[in-house]
């Protein structure tokens, strides 16, 4: 397509000099000169890109990483912006097994030039694999606000169910932070989303942080285990199934239970026998 628009150009600038309008002549070789340009700049950047890709060949993944973050950058200044998030993609998933950090960096800069070209659903893919991958690591402040992001988005494209997994996520990253504050006000902020309070997912959240806060460790691991919980991506199903409460999950004890321990078994055997001597004369 580039080759026939410069052919183009050419043929127009010499039709234009044979009809001697060389003002118009000129403007055709000028737009013929930035089209050389323009197409040796794109060419540029597919060539730092396909040198990238060599090295991938060669498990040379780090150098690899930062050719194609050049050739990224080179067509962000070339005006083609979905190309520089496709290659900032591409290099993520190249570096994701070696340095998370590193992928987690691209994906989120790759979300950001989706988002800046309003190109929201790609950008939403991309912070969904950044926040996974800071599960992953245990990187879970930023998890947080990453997971935030992403819950704002899908709030702005009107996507409300898929908000309330993330807020099933959220909950869960606070809750492995060791803050129920967070936990809580994320569900109580949840309640402005359209549906959220009375769905199914708002019912097991404030299950969640019943039994939490309760220190009852059998009513989060029934919430945790549920198919609600299980089958969410893999990385917040894990935190679900190693969700431990505070204190070791001992559950409270009734006060009369509490009172008989502490004074023997001789407590227990009287209360039978004030029940057994309330009735030994009978009825009447």
């Amino acid at each position: 397509m580039t080759v026939q628009l410069l052919n183009m150009g050419r043929q127009a600038a010499v039709a234009f000099k044979n009809a001697k309008q060389f003002d118009q002549a000129r403007e055709a070789c000028l737009r013929e000169a930035e089209a050389h340009e323009n197409n040796k700049a794109f060419f540029l950047c597919r060539a730092y890109e396909q040198a990238g890709m060599m090295l991938k060949e060669m498990q040379r993944l780090p150098e690899a990483v930062q050719l194609i973050e050049k050739a990224s950058m080179m067509y962000l200044e070339n005006g083609t912006p979905d190309t520089a998030a496709i290659a900032l993609e591409r290099a993520g998933k190249l570096i994701e097994n070696v340095s998370p950090e590193k992928a987690v960096q691209l994906y989120q800069q790759a979300a950001s030039v989706f988002e800046n070209e309003e190109r929201l659903r790609q950008a939403l893919e991309m912070l969904g694999k950044a926040s996974r991958l800071l599960v992953r690591g245990r990187r879970l402040d930023e998890a947080a606000l990453s997971l935030q992001k992403e819950k704002s988005i899908y709030k702005e494209i009107e996507n409300y169910p898929t908000c309330y997994k993330k807020t099933i996520a959220q909950v869960l990253v606070h809750l492995h932070r060791n803050d129920y504050v967070a936990a809580e006000r994320c569900v109580r902020e949840s309640y402005s989303i359209p549906g959220f309070n009375g769905s199914e997912d708002c019912a097991a959240l404030e299950q969640l942080l019943e039994g939490y806060d309760q220190q009852d460790q059998d009513q989060v691991s029934e919430v945790c285990n549920s198919p609600l919980f299980k089958y969410m991506d893999n990385d917040y199903a894990k935190l679900g199934l190693t969700l431990v409460v505070p204190g070791g999950g001992i559950k409270k004890k009734s006060p009369n239970a509490a009172q008989d321990k502490a004074r023997g078994p001789a407590a227990v055997g009287s209360h039978a026998d004030e029940e057994e001597d309330e009735y030994s004369g009978g009825l009447c």
